[in-house]
């Protein structure tokens, strides 16, 4: 499925782009506004986040603004660009949703698919978060 869709956004002028890339997109564009936002959401630490952060700004997904209520701190803002990509990708995701579909029945996907979203929140709320505040 992954390799679907990241064919599919370089056909669309955007090579190069990961997963964790539109997974970092969808988060920051949810609210993740800081790498420390985007490290919890991911599960990963700050510096990781802060790395895919530079990364997707260096691909012109995402940019940095003076956030409005303090002055000291900059928002990660997801760009035109940035939109543009998770729409191609949720566009090639439904595609091949559907061809899965076709293939093993609707009801069986659904059944997978509810028991992939139970196995991830069970495993979400046995993290826990670390003394230091990393992971």
């Amino acid at each position: 499925m992954v390799d679907d869709v990241v064919t599919e956004l370089a056909r669309h002028g955007h090579p190069g782009v990961t997963a964790t890339h539109e997974f970092a997109l969808r988060a920051i564009a949810s609210g993740a506004q800081s790498a420390s936002e985007l490290g919890r959401r991911l599960g990963v630490s700050k510096q990781a986040a802060a790395k895919t952060i530079a990364t997707l700004e260096e691909l012109g997904y995402v940019e940095r603004q003076d956030d409005p209520e303090d002055g000291r701190r900059r928002a990660v803002i997801v760009t035109p660009r940035g939109n543009e990509m998770m729409s191609i990708g949720a566009r090639a995701f439904d595609r091949f949703r559907a061809r899965l579909a076709a293939r093993v029945g609707a009801e069986r996907l659904e059944v997978t698919e509810a028991v992939l979203a139970t196995l991830i929140a069970e495993r979400a709320s046995e993290s826990p978060e670390p003394a230091n505040g990393h992971r």
